[in-house]
C-alpha cells in the first residue's frame, strides 16, 4: 500500500468476517498498487517476493499459506487488481465443540 500515490483519499484497509455454511471466512481488502495476475498465481510461493532486497524475504505469505492450508484444512485466496487493490480471503472450517486446541 505504500508504494501507491494517493491523489484523492488515503489508504485503506477493510477487515470483515463472514460465516459460510461449513468455514469462517476473513477478508482482508486494501485500495493499494494491487498485482497483476502472475504476480497473484506466485504470491504464495515460498520466498517470491515483489520488493527490494533489504524490504523482506518473501516469506510471510507462503507461511500464512501453509498454516491455513496444511495445518488447518482452510483455503487462503488472492483477487487483485493493478491500480485498484487487493482482497485475500482465508477460510477455515469451523471445529467440533468436543475438539481441544
Amino acid at each position: 500500500m505504500n508504494s501507491k500515490p494517493y491523489d484523492n483519499g488515503a489508504p485503506k484497509l477493510i477487515i470483515r468476517l463472514k460465516k459460510g455454511q461449513s468455514m469462517v471466512h476473513i477478508e482482508i481488502e486494501d485500495n493499494g498498487a494491487g498485482m497483476d495476475p502472475e504476480t497473484c498465481k506466485r504470491v504464495f510461493e515460498p520466498f517470491f517476493t515483489t520488493k527490494g532486497p533489504e524490504k523482506g524475504t518473501g516469506l510471510g505469505l507462503s507461511i500464512s499459506y501453509f498454516i491455513i492450508v496444511d495445518h488447518h484444512g482452510g483455503r487462503m485466496e488472492v483477487d487483485s487488481t493493478p491500480g485498484k487493490g487487493t482482497l485475500f480471503t482465508v477460510k477455515l472450517p469451523f471445529r467440533s465443540k468436543d475438539r481441544s486446541c
